[in-house]
This record gives structure tokens, C-alpha cells and sequence, in this order.
């Protein structure tokens, strides 16, 4: 890059006409060479946030091959789909879904509205703050208190509320709201993926009216490319306005094996991209790599206690057993947090 000496920039202000045209157009020159090394430097580093590595290297090198014309892995643009689960992910899980944490908050507000529920479990567990009898109630519980306060409004209602309670609830370790506890490297993945081509999708066992509000503007997914569980709902008129009215029941849970077939409804192609970090994201790995063709998963492995938290096996939250055994069988990428992640989450830049 050429040198601007103080000098010249005076002759700028003092000097000629001749002068001061030269140096413009060395200090224009100057800026375009800038500009183009800056970007180069970008090009040839799309994911900052994650270690040089293996882990780093296998994605970079899946992309390129699949993304090459004429060469052998080359996937055409309109099959090359590409889907993440979304607790534990893209964002954290712990120490309970988020989902989870937006239902027991929503029993405490909406509790003046239903005198039964002091008394009644699984509410009263939630309004005594009692988590071993919450433990108790198991995944049942859990349901009954999603499905209680998530019905009985318009799906725009539901996203007022959701949006509400991602500005104003905290989360209990990082003080900070939810919808910050994403994390870096797969922001980055989901840009870089998509900069080559790739449509992303998130395949979630949690609410689909819950994740809408608010993905596309952390993770530049449209509404409309998001996949998961959901409750029944209906049409209706309310004088001059068309509303669609949440309802108690549950139709559809797209977790374990419901995920390939909520793919297959709702994509309608196979993945040639996948990535999970539980036991429940198993079927998903499984329908997108078990084909002819080149095709890549990748598992986040919990590792890091410091910056997040460390966890597989033994975890009632986010339990990673059968997956983390097929992985190296079938050629699975395993994410180590801690060794392949320079950042966790944003904030921690």
C-alpha cells in the first residue's frame, strides 16, 4: 500500500492543482487497496470465532468441495439445505430450556387469572418455587404447563408475548437476556453457509410460535424456515378481523424421531448439512447423512464449565449419549466447545 507522507497531504491545501490531483489519486488508490486486503482477509477466514483445527478445517473443506462446479461433491444451489436444531445449538440450554423458563414465568403472571392453579400441580410447584416436586412431575408436567400457557390467545398475541419476555427477562448466570445467549461460532456458520449458497433451516423441538418472534433477527432465518413443535390451532373471525386462536392440545412434536418426518413435511429435501448436540437431534444426523452423496453432520459437544457449561451423558437437559457413540461410526463431526471455540457468546468477545 502506498505511503501518504504529512507533506504531501499539505500540498494538498498548499501546493498546485498537479500535486494535490496526484495525491488524491493515491490516497483514492490507497483506499481501494485497503478496502480489497480487508476483504480478502475475511474471505479467507469465514468462521473468526473458531479455531484453527480439524473441526474448523473439515467445514471449510465440505463447503468448498460441495460448492465447486465440476468437481465430483458439487451439490446444486436448490439441494443444498442445511438444518440446525435450536437449544443447545444455536443458543444455550441450561440449567432448563428457555421455553421452559418463558412458560413457568408466564404461570406467575397469568396466575391471578386462574385461582385453581395455587393448588393444583404442576402450577403450584411453579408459584412455590419448589423444583424437586417439578422434577417429579417429569417431562409431563413440563407439557401440561406449556400447554396451559400458551393457548387460549391469537398467535400475534402469543408473539407480543414472547417478544415482551425476550426485552425484559434475564437469564439466572449471565444477567442477560435470552435471546444474547447465542452462541458466535455457529452465527458465523449460518452466514458463511448461507454466503455459499445454502438455505438454513432450524429443525427444533421447541414451540414453533415460540422461535418465530425472534430468530430472524438473531439468526437471519425468515419465519417461514423454521421447524418445530407445535399446538393445534384455528380459524376464526373476531368482528371485522381474521385471527388464528391457539388452542390446549398438541399436534405435532418435532424432536427424536419427528424431525426427519417434520423435515420431509415441512422442506420436503434432504438435508445435505446438519447439526444437533443431543440425543434428540439423532433421527435428524441419521435421515441426513445415511444417503448416496456427499453429506456433512456436526454435533456441539458441551465442554466448556467456564464459559458455558459442560455436559453429555448424565444430563437431564440436552442428554448426548447415543449420539455422541454413532458419531465417529458414521463419520460425524463432534464440536469440542472448549478446544475448537476461540468465543462462546457474543458478549464474551
Amino acid at each position: 500500500m502506498a505511503i501518504v507522507s504529512w507533506r504531501s497531504i499539505r500540498l494538498v491545501f498548499e501546493g498546485s492543482s498537479q500535486p494535490r490531483r496526484r495525491l488524491l489519486s493515491t490516497l483514492r488508490n490507497a483506499v481501494i487497496l485497503f478496502f480489497a486486503f480487508t476483504m480478502s482477509a475475511l474471505a479467507k477466514d469465514p468462521l473468526p470465532s473458531w479455531n484453527d483445527g480439524a473441526a474448523k478445517r473439515a467445514i471449510v473443506d465440505f463447503v468448498t468441495r460441495v460448492t465447486t462446479p465440476g468437481g465430483p461433491d458439487f451439490v446444486p444451489v436448490e439441494e443444498r439445505i442445511a438444518t440446525f436444531d435450536n437449544d443447545g445449538t444455536l443458543w444455550a440450554e441450561q440449567p432448563m430450556y428457555f421455553q421452559i423458563a418463558f412458560a413457568m414465568d408466564e404461570v406467575r403472571a397469568q396466575a391471578d387469572k386462574h385461582a385453581g392453579w395455587r393448588t393444583t400441580q404442576p402450577f403450584k410447584a411453579v408459584l412455590e418455587n419448589d423444583r424437586a416436586a417439578l422434577a417429579k412431575l417429569g417431562e409431563q408436567g413440563l407439557l401440561e404447563i406449556i400447554t396451559a400457557t400458551h393457548a387460549g390467545m391469537t398467535v400475534d398475541q402469543f408473539s407480543d408475548t414472547v417478544s415482551q419476555w425476550m426485552r425484559e427477562a434475564r437469564h439466572p448466570r449471565f444477567d442477560r437476556p435470552y435471546n444474547e445467549l447465542v452462541y458466535q461460532p455457529m452465527i458465523e456458520l449460518l452466514a458463511y453457509l448461507r454466503a455459499n449458497g445454502f438455505k438454513t433451516f432450524i429443525v427444533s423441538g421447541g414451540g414453533i410460535e415460540f422461535m418465530r418472534p425472534w430468530v430472524e433477527q438473531v439468526y437471519g432465518i425468515p419465519p417461514e424456515q423454521v421447524v418445530g413443535s407445535s399446538g393445534k390451532t384455528s380459524f376464526t373471525l373476531d368482528g371485522d378481523r381474521s385471527v388464528i386462536l391457539k388452542l390446549p392440545a398438541v399436534e405435532f412434536v418435532d424432536d427424536g424421531p419427528g424431525k426427519p418426518v417434520g423435515i420431509n413435511r415441512f422442506i420436503g429435501r434432504r438435508p445435505v448439512f446438519a447439526a444437533g448436540n443431543s440425543d434428540g437431534d439423532l433421527q435428524m444426523l441419521q435421515w441426513t447423512t445415511m444417503t448416496d452423496g456427499p453429506r456433512f453432520a456436526l454435533i456441539v459437544h458441551h465442554t466448556d464449565a467456564e464459559r458455558e457449561w459442560a455436559y453429555d451423558r448424565l444430563s437431564p437437559v440436552g442428554k448426548l449419549d447415543q449420539a455422541l457413540h454413532q458419531a465417529p461410526l458414521r463419520g460425524w463431526l463432534v464440536v469440542d466447545m472448549k478446544r475448537d471455540w476461540g468465543t462462546v457468546f457474543p458478549f464474551q468477545k
